[in-house]
């Protein structure tokens, strides 16, 4: 009995080191994640901002001067 117990000791403290594991992992790729959505929308405002600028869309650009 008492090396049933012991054996399942050890396996709680494997699965407790695991699960701290994995939870840093999470929070590492919460904190990764976070930083490509600001630098997503970030692009996103700066590409809207070329859009709005004069030089933003070749469609309203005169012709060069060989045309």
């Amino acid at each position: 009995m008492e090396d049933r117990i012991q054996e399942l000791e050890i396996r709680v403290a494997f699965q407790d080191d695991l699960l701290n594991s994995l939870n840093q992992q999470v929070h590492e790729a919460h904190q990764v994640l976070a930083q490509l959505r600001a630098d997503f929308l970030a692009l996103r405002e700066r590409v809207e901002g070329m859009k709005d600028s004069p030089g933003g869309d070749p469609g309203q650009e005169p012709p060069p001067p060989h045309y």
